[in-house]
């Protein structure tokens, strides 16, 4: 508990420097108006930043939907047999879950560059690219946490599944299905993974206005040309999507446990 009191000291004193500095490059300096006018921005639903927001929603639930798709099943099965290698293979996806992004990014790039293996389909530089290289990114993550998230659950009704004589695949569904509200914060934290990524996506995407520019890459550009109004709209847009996301998943959790 007193650690916990320590981390969250640390954690207000943080926030309150952030806020502090936020207010001197908005209100203090010759930019006094970015924050109004990054408002006006989102609210009047600017074309640019309509287009930068639509096209990051599209890469990073794509990206989480694909990972999903394919690691949960992994991550069931992981959690519900003890087959050879399985140790090796939780330690190597709970470590792939801190994968450097521009690692990622590069693997990605040289796999779809003219001179390798996919150069052929000219998936380079399009959100195609970014699509793939997100998915991969939060594919360690997915398959670790839900591995994690079902492993007591199937100690649990492990009996019961045996009883019902169930397949495998079936086991795996109802497991999933069981396990469905827990899930949800997976999915959370892999659209989170997603939707921050900057060095993987400007890697393989470019940054191309009108064709791979996502929210964080656009923050990176423009805060690095010292124009903040845009960054900071499409920042209000992201922290709110976040804010948002989490919200509807704490009342479904919270709904499913007065249910129990």
């Amino acid at each position: 508990m007193q650690i916990n009191t320590y981390i969250a000291g640390f954690l207000l004193i943080y926030i309150a420097k952030l806020v502090k500095y936020m207010y001197r490059i908005t209100f203090m300096n010759d930019s006094a108006s970015s924050f109004q006018t990054a408002l006006q921005l989102v609210t009047s639903g600017n074309p640019e930043l309509v287009e930068i927001v639509a096209l990051s929603l599209k890469v990073s639930l794509s990206a989480v939907v694909f990972a999903s798709l394919l690691g949960m099943p992994v991550g069931a099965l992981m959690a519900m047999r003890s087959f050879p290698g399985r140790a090796a293979l939780i330690t190597l996806f709970n470590s792939l879950m801190g994968l450097p992004p521009v690692v990622l990014g590069l693997v990605v790039y040289l796999l779809l560059s003219r001179a390798g293996p996919l150069g052929e389909y000219g998936l380079l530089f399009t959100p195609e690219a970014m699509i793939l290289a997100q998915t991969l990114l939060v594919l360690p993550i997915i398959i670790a946490l839900t591995r994690q998230a079902l492993s007591d659950l199937h100690v649990e009704y492990a009996e019961h599944f045996h009883s019902l004589r169930l397949s495998m695949r079936a086991e795996a569904f109802a497991l999933l299905w069981e396990g469905r509200y827990a899930l949800l914060t997976t999915l959370l934290a892999g659209f989170g993974r997603a939707s921050a990524e900057v060095g993987a996506v400007m890697i393989v995407g470019g940054n191309i206005n009108h064709v791979t520019r996502v929210m964080t890459t656009s923050i990176a550009m423009e805060t690095s040309r010292g124009d903040f109004t845009l960054a900071l709209a499409l920042g209000i847009v992201l922290v709110s999507i976040v804010i948002l996301i989490n919200a509807m998943v704490s009342v479904v959790q919270m709904r499913e446990r007065r249910h129990q």
